[in-house]
C-alpha cells in the first residue's frame, strides 16, 4: 500500500522540482546603476542589485522580503516603471465581421 503513494507522489514532487526556473545569463547586476536612474528612481527601494531585463528593457531591483528574495520592477516616485526603451506597441487586431452568404 505504501509503495502504490509514493507511486503516485512521484510524479508530483518532480514537478514540484520544475516549479522555479532561474533567471537567464545574460541579465547579471549591474556594477553600477546610472546617475540618471538613480535620480528619479523611488528612494525606497534598494539600487544596491540592479539589473536590466532583456526581455522587456526595464530596470529590476532585488526585494529581499520577509519570507523571500526577489526581483520587482524599479519604479519612480510615481509609480512608472524605469526602462532603457518603450514599450512596443500592440499589435492591432481587425474584428470586422463579415456576412457570409
Amino acid at each position: 500500500m505504501k509503495s502504490l503513494r509514493l507511486f503516485w507522489l512521484s510524479p508530483i514532487a518532480l514537478l514540484a522540482a520544475c516549479a522555479t526556473t532561474p533567471p537567464p545569463p545574460d541579465d547579471a547586476p549591474l556594477e553600477e546603476v546610472p546617475e540618471a536612474v538613480a535620480a528619479i528612481a523611488d528612494p525606497a527601494q534598494n539600487l544596491s542589485v540592479v539589473r536590466i531585463d532583456p526581455v522587456d528593457g526595464c530596470y529590476w531591483y532585488q526585494y529581499s522580503g520577509p519570507v523571500e528574495t526577489t526581483f520587482l520592477p524599479l519604479r519612480t516616485s510615481e509609480g512608472r516603471a524605469i526602462c532603457t526603451r518603450a514599450p512596443e506597441p500592440e499589435p492591432e487586431i481587425d474584428l470586422t465581421v463579415e456576412r457570409i452568404e
